[in-house]
């Protein structure tokens, strides 16, 4: 699937995809972490769905990326193997969730990963790009995290948010105006399941 898509992944990159299932499968049954009838759709619902924020942006060597409530490490861990140069945080405030993120993360060897278990609001660092999946609404997501974005730009967009989100948008995106850019993931993979499911980017001005 992801070779189709990325032709120059590596063998380290493809196996480390391939890995992902038997892992997800083991530690969901002992941590759930994703919905039991979602584990056989791992790949396209979780893996591909992360990597759609990668179809609008392809980060630099170098960019610095925060994965706000990652979960079991979505879209955080796969982004990582897609990325191998850049340098992700993932954060969640639940201990057992952050647990599995960085089972998963130590298990596939990716040290370009760091796994913390606190509330986005304690985080003091600053990153090029916050990523999340559909955590909670767009406005107090910026609100949380406007500190932790970096005012240096290496990117082709200017630093900001990415996030993956679903359904009717406007209430949230209504206090961005026209900033915020709406990618339809339908667009990007074919699959029925991608329908009224979106990237957004919002540039931090």
């Amino acid at each position: 699937m992801f070779s189709q898509i990325w032709p120059n992944l590596t063998d380290r990159q493809a196996e480390q995809f391939a890995q992902l299932d038997a892992l997800y499968r083991d530690w969901n049954s002992k941590i759930n972490v994703i919905s039991r009838k979602d584990i056989d759709a791992l790949y396209t619902h979780h893996v591909l769905h992360s990597l759609a924020i990668a179809r609008v942006l392809g980060f630099k060597p170098g960019t610095t990326i925060m994965d706000v409530g990652t979960g079991g490490g979505f879209p955080g861990i796969p982004l990582a193997i897609l990325f191998p140069e850049c340098q992700f945080l993932l954060v969640d405030s639940v201990q057992k969730k952050v647990r599995v993120a960085s089972e998963v993360a130590q298990a596939i060897g990716l040290d370009n990963v760091e796994c913390i278990w606190e509330r986005v609001e304690q985080e003091k660092r600053t990153f090029d790009f916050v990523v999340s999946r559909g955590v909670m609404p767009l406005p107090d997501l910026v609100k949380l995290t406007r500190k932790n974005i970096d005012r240096h730009q290496r990117n082709a967009l200017p630093n900001g948010w990415l996030i993956l989100k679903g359904g009717d948008l406007r209430d949230e995106l209504r206090p961005f105006r026209s900033l915020a850019e709406l990618t339809p993931i339908s667009e990007l993979f074919d699959d029925e399941w991608f329908r009224e499911k979106y990237v957004i980017y919002l540039p931090n001005h």
